[in-house]
C-alpha cells in the first residue's frame, strides 16, 4: 500500500493535503461510481478535489466483501473530516459493515483500500492495478517502514476524536462513532443549535446539533428517543447520539432519519393543501401523539412504554415524509410518566409560547400526567387551524400561510401579550365561516374548538382527534392513508442505518426547565 502511495507521489507531484495554512487545496482522486455501469457509460476516471479556504481534501473508497471476493462501490473525493487526516493509506476499520468505507489524504492514496479490522485476522486488499517503476522504488522501501513506524506511534499517543472529557457531571459516555458522516448544509437553526442535513454512504440523515451549554436538552431527548416501544411510523426514527470533538469546543449530536419536505410549517408557507391532503397529514400527526400518550404494554421482549408528554407541539416540528404522512420530532422538552416513579424535574411554562395553554400561560399547572397531555392538545387544535386556513377544499381564496394568533399579536409576541389575549380574553384563530360550508372542514372545526377549549379536562384526546379524522374522512370519500400497526414498527419502515446508544439506559435523567422562544 505504501508502495502505491509513493508511486503517486514520484509520478503525480507532491502531495495537496491542505494543512489549513493557505488557501484552498487541490487533490486528485481516483473516481469509480459503480452505478454508472448500469447506464453504459464512463463509470471511472479522475476526480479533481476542490477544496475551501482551511479546508482539507481527501479521497475515499468504499466497497463490499462477499464471501472474500471484493465488489467496488465507489471512489471519489472526500471533503474535510477529522476521522482521514494524516492517512496516507485508505483502511476501513470496522467489524463487518455491510458497505467498508476507508479515506485518506493524498494523490490518487484511493488506488488501494484494506479492510484490518483485526491485526490478527487475514488481510483483505483490492486486486491492485499495473504499478509502474516499482523496481525504481525498492531503494524508498526502509525509508517506507520508519515513516509507518513514526506515524503509528504518534496516531497511539494522540487522543481520539470524540473522546470528551466534562468535568463535574461527565454524562453519557462517548460512543463509537458513525463512519462515514458527513454535514452538507444547515437545514434549520433555534435555540438548541442547528440541525443539518448529513450523508451516511449513500443515506442521508439529519443531525442535531447542540452546543455543550444545551447537554440537558441533548440527554433528555436521547433518554426519550431510546424509550422502550418507541419505534413507530409517526414518530422520528432514531439513528444515534455521540459526541463530537474536544472540551471545551465539544459538540452533541443526535442522528435521526432525513425528510426532503421539511417541517408542517415550512411546507404550508409554501403549499395549498386538497381535502384529502389535510385528512391524511391531520390523521397521521394525531395517530403519532396518541402513541406517544399512550402506555404500552411489553411486547416481542421490550419493557412497557411508558406515557410521554411532548410540551413542545407545535406545526415546526412535524416532518412530513414524501408522501405527507406526519412524523413528530423535537422531544427535547419532552417528558415521561412512568408508573410508580415521578417524571423527573418538571417546570410549567416551557415551550413556544404562541402554543402555549393558557393554564401553561397563567402558571396555573396541576403537574399531573393527564395535565401535560391535556397541554399537547391544545396545541393540536392551533395546529389543525394552521391546516385548515391552507386548504383549498371551498370555493372561494385561501389566504396567505399565519402562525396561530400572528393576526392577534404578531410574529413576536410577549408572555404578557399573550397571556391577555388567550387568558383574560379567551380569544383564539378565528375560524371563517367560509370553511364550515364543507361538510368535512365544518366537523375539523368543531375538533380544533374542543381541543383548544379553554377548560382543560373538556379537552379531546389525541386518539378521540384520530378517530374522528378517520371517520369524517371515509364519510367525504377522502383517499385512505397507508394504515400501520400502531403498537409496532411500520412494514415499510427501512431498517436503521445504523443504532448507536451512548446514554446509560439506567440513569435517570430530566429535563431543567429549559425555555424556547
Amino acid at each position: 500500500m505504501w508502495l502505491s502511495w509513493l508511486t503517486g507521489a514520484l509520478l503525480l507531484g507532491p502531495l495537496c493535503a491542505g494543512l489549513g495554512g493557505g488557501g484552498a487545496d487541490t487533490t486528485d482522486c481516483l473516481y469509480y461510481n459503480v452505478n454508472f455501469e448500469q447506464e453504459r457509460t464512463n463509470q471511472s476516471g479522475v476526480e479533481r478535489c476542490e477544496g475551501e479556504q482551511d479546508k482539507r481534501s481527501h479521497c475515499y473508497a468504499s466497497w463490499r466483501n462477499i464471501s472474500g471476493s471484493v465488489e467496488l462501490v465507489k471512489k471519489g473525493c472526500w471533503l474535510d473530516d477529522f476521522n482521514c487526516y494524516d492517512r496516507q493509506d485508505c483502511v476501513a476499520t470496522e467489524e463487518s459493515p455491510q458497505v467498508f468505507f476507508c479515506c485518506c489524504e493524498g494523490n490518487f492514496c484511493n488506488e488501494r483500500f484494506s479492510h484490518l479490522a483485526d491485526v490478527t485476522g487475514p488481510l483483505i486488499v483490492a486486486p491492485p492495478p499495473g504499478v509502474l517503476m516499482i523496481y525504481f522504488l525498492l531503494p524508498f522501501l526502509m525509508l517506507t517502514v520508519v515513516l509507518m513506524a513514526s506515524v503509528w506511534t504518534y496516531r497511539h499517543k494522540k487522543p481520539q476524536y470524540g473522546h470528551v472529557d466534562i468535568s463535574e457531571d461527565p454524562g453519557p459516555p462517548s460512543s463509537p462513532q458513525l463512519k462515514p458522516l458527513q454535514l452538507l448544509e444547515v437545514k434549520a437553526r433555534g435555540r438548541f443549535g442547528c440541525v443539518w442535513k448529513a450523508q451516511m454512504i449513500n443515506d442521508y440523515v439529519a443531525v442535531k446539533v447542540f452546543p455543550i451549554q444545551n447537554k440537558e436538552s441533548w440527554e433528555n431527548e436521547t433518554d426519550i428517543f431510546i424509550t422502550p416501544g418507541m419505534r413507530h411510523e409517526n414518530i422520528l426514527r432514531f439513528i444515534a447520539a455521540e459526541k463530537r470533538g474536544n472540551h471545551p469546543e465539544v459538540e452533541l449530536w443526535l442522528i435521526t432519519e432525513f425528510h426532503e419536505r421539511g417541517s408542517l410549517s415550512d411546507f404550508l408557507k409554501g403549499n395549498i393543501i386538497s381535502w384529502s391532503e389535510l385528512c391524511h397529514i391531520s390523521e397521521s400527526m394525531a395517530r403519532g401523539l396518541a402513541y406517544l400518550h399512550e402506555d404500552v404494554p411489553p411486547l416481542k421482549g421490550e419493557d412497557a412504554k411508558p406515557a410521554i408528554a411532548h410540551r413542545d407541539f407545535k406545526s415546526k416540528n412535524i416532518m412530513l415524509r414524501s408522501d405527507l404522512t406526519a412524523v413528530i420530532g423535537d422531544l427535547g422538552l419532552a417528558i415521561r410518566f412512568s408508573p410508580g416513579e415521578p417524571p423527573g424535574e418538571t417546570h410549567g411554562q416551557v415551550g413556544t409560547r404562541r402554543y402555549m395553554a393558557p393554564e401553561v400561560l397563567e402558571g396555573a399547572i396541576n403537574f399531573q400526567r393527564d395535565s401535560f397531555l391535556r397541554i399537547d392538545m391544545y396545541a393540536v387544535g392551533l395546529v389543525l387551524w394552521e391546516l385548515v386556513s391552507r386548504c383549498k377544499a371551498v370555493d372561494g381564496p385561501v389566504g396567505e400561510y399565519l402562525l396561530p394568533f400572528e393576526e392577534e399579536v404578531g410574529q413576536h409576541p410577549s408572555l404578557e401579550d399573550l397571556q391577555d389575549v388567550v387568558v383574560h380574553k379567551k380569544t383564539r384563530p378565528s375560524l371563517k365561516e367560509l370553511w364550515r360550508k364543507h361538510t368535512g372542514l365544518a366537523q375539523v372545526c368543531e375538533t380544533v374548538e374542543e381541543c383548544w377549549d379553554h377548560d382543560a379536562e373538556a379537552r379531546l384526546s389525541a386518539g378521540c382527534v384520530e378517530e374522528r379524522i378517520s371517520q369524517v374522512r371515509r364519510l367525504t370519500g377522502a383517499l385512505a392513508p397507508p394504515t400501520s400497526d400502531r403498537r409496532g414498527p411500520p412494514a415499510f419502515a427501512p431498517p436503521p442505518l445504523t443504532v448507536v446508544i451512548n446514554v446509560d439506559p439506567s440513569r435517570e435523567s430530566g429535563m431543567s426547565g429549559q425555555k424556547r422562544e
